[in-house]
């Protein structure tokens, strides 16, 4: 009897306990080595005297792609133990006046709410904003979240081109929510949730309002334990099929075959060797690249250009132990700057604390009072702040937030006086807030640079503008290294717990695939990939235009799309001009 593939994947986040599983179901030896004492990675939990806290993900959205996973795996969510509670209220919205907007999935709700801010003919421009968000939604599900982007090719599909524009991937979705809503606190109302993504909505694509559409359609969740659930659902269908976890076993370096040319397995800090067919990094890309794989010309290479990427935000996270209710916060809540485009300035520019943040509250046990002793509220607040100036062992500083942890508690103290000062006036607490905490952990970009290897602590990974997805964002396979493959935020397709789902979806397949075998659940095949594997196959030639690698044949190939997609464009604004 032939001996199964064995695949190691390096950390259990959960793209990789996804991945872990499907790679069993379809007959592999997975084994998957994480650094922490707990599965999940940023999708975990915090634990302290009765209170528990989701240290990372807590909104649950495109539900359609848990679904599909657990699906694929052969279960449902229900039957491995994920209980869906749905908020009656999405989230609340509060300005610098008090005044506060209340998102909802009741249309005869969210239309008294349109109108009050935006009058009688308010609703109809939302209702076409959400339809637009729709036709994002649905092409970015079926073109991009379900599809890879291996080579340049990927991207000439007619399928995709011929909608491409209708993404308005070229227009800021601030700039896109002003064809539609005509207050500016509408507009922010709209478009503040790109920050799920790690971004500014002065710089996210106007594709992202299908986040929009689907808390309307689909509704905003929250599974009971905690969203860590989900994963910790997964790593027992994976252990079902064969799956075996090795937590508390940071791994030193990715091994290779004598030839240097493919993986061969990973190296522990402990000294043990583990050996494998392939190996696959869930761990954060950029540190992957600067830390786990051999070094190489085209490794060191390819490390210096992730490290200019543009990389997501971090946070300051504070998470609360509260010895009453507080009945003014609902399970979601946002308050927003009064000086909005300056707050994106300060996080996304200069890197920084803003002095005015906006900042996310949330109330778990508003929605599950497991989350609680009875009678008292956990209180989680993630306030948005700059990335860090430097990315590990590299000495250039080009802006962002301090290293010296010194000076982060005067940082952590002046977010902490800010959002307490702006909750207390906005909710009109009669109470302080500050007066209720019994207890404090605080997680800062130092910690989440520490405790999950984030480079520079962007909790989400690398950026989403244009020229960080489809073709232009990482690659799930390395180019460098033979038998390397990667799953996560920063990788295609992108960041986000359903993303990195579908996204561990479209690496299985790609593994399955390099070592002839069949995937065991419905998957899509794309056709006339003639062209796509021939240009896999060829010697490349790099050519680089800032952070990005072209080959010759990827710039003949663009400059021939980009006619494609402009040309109709102007004609067709000509035409409109005469």
């Amino acid at each position: 009897m032939e001996k199964p593939k064995s695949v190691i994947i390096v950390g259990a986040g959960a793209g990789g306990v996804a991945l872990a599983a499907r790679l069993a179901k379809a007959g592999l030896k997975a084994t998957v080595v994480e650094k922490n004492d707990f599965t999940g990675g940023r999708c975990s939990l915090i634990h302290h005297d009765g209170y528990r806290f989701d240290q990372g993900p807590s909104l649950f959205l495109l539900p359609q792609l848990f679904r599909e996973t657990f699906a694929d795996l052969g279960t449902t969510m229900p039957d491995s133990g994920v209980d869906l509670l749905r908020c009656e209220t999405n989230y609340n919205v509060y300005f610098h006046d008090g005044a506060r907007f209340q998102h909802s999935s009741d249309l005869a709700a969210m239309r008294a709410e349109i109108e009050r801010w935006e009058g009688p003919e308010g609703f109809e421009r939302w209702v076409a904003w959400l339809q637009e968000g729709h036709r994002h939604y649905e092409i970015s599900v079926r073109e991009v979240l379900k599809k890879n982007f291996m080579n340049f090719w990927d991207m000439a599909r007619p399928s995709f081109l011929s909608k491409i524009l209708d993404m308005h991937p070229f227009e800021s979705i601030w700039a896109r929510a002003g064809r539609y809503f005509y207050t500016e606190r509408l507009r922010r109302v709209f478009t503040f949730a790109t920050m799920y993504m790690g971004m500014s909505p002065f710089d996210a694509p106007a594709t992202y309002s299908l986040l929009q559409y689907t808390e309307f359609a689909e509704g905003i969740w929250y599974p009971k334990g905690g969203f860590h659930t989900v994963v910790d659902a997964l790593v027992k269908i994976g252990e079902r099929y064969g799956v075996e976890y090795r937590l508390s076993s940071p791994v030193s370096k990715v091994l290779t075959s004598p030839d240097g040319k493919k993986a061969s397995g990973v190296l522990l800090e402990g000294g043990e060797t583990l050996s494998a067919d392939v190996v696959v990094l869930n761990a954060d890309l950029v540190y992957s690249y600067s830390n786990l794989l051999p070094r190489s010309p085209q490794i060191e290479s390819r490390s210096k250009s992730l490290q200019k990427k543009d990389a997501s935000c971090s946070s300051i996270s504070f998470y609360w132990s509260l010895d009453r209710k507080v009945p003014e916060l609902s399970t979601h809540n946002i308050f927003l700057a009064e000086q909005y485009h300056e707050s994106f300035e300060s996080i996304f520019t200069k890197h920084e604390l803003p002095d005015e943040p906006s900042f996310y509250v949330h109330v778990p046990s508003r929605v599950d009072p497991t989350a609680a002793p009875e009678g008292r509220d956990s209180v989680i607040c993630l306030v948005p702040v700059g990335h860090l100036s430097r990315s590990k062992g590299v000495n250039a500083a080009d802006g962002g937030l301090p290293e010296d942890e010194q000076q982060w508690d005067q940082i952590v103290q002046r977010a902490r006086s800010s959002i307490l000062e702006t909750m207390n006036k906005r909710l009109g607490l009669k109470r302080p807030l500050e007066d209720s905490i019994s207890h404090e952990i605080v997680n800062t970009p130092l910690i989440w640079e520490n405790k999950f290897n984030l480079d520079k602590g962007a909790i989400l990974g690398l950026g989403h503008n244009f020229f960080n997805v489809l073709w232009f964002r990482p690659k799930t396979k390395a180019p460098e290294l033979g038998s390397t493959y990667f799953v996560g935020a920063s990788t295609h397709p992108g960041t986000g717990v359903p993303i990195v789902l579908a996204g561990a979806k479209i690496t299985a397949e790609q593994i399955l695939g390099d070592l002839r075998m069949e995937a065991p659940w419905p998957h899509d095949h794309r056709k006339g990939q003639g062209l796509s594997k021939f240009m896999d196959g060829q010697s490349y030639t790099w050519f680089k235009f800032g952070t990005e690698e072209f080959t010759v044949a990827a710039l003949v190939g663009a400059l021939a799309i980009l006619l494609l997609l402009i040309v109709p464009y102007f004609f067709g604004f000509a035409l409109r001009a005469i």
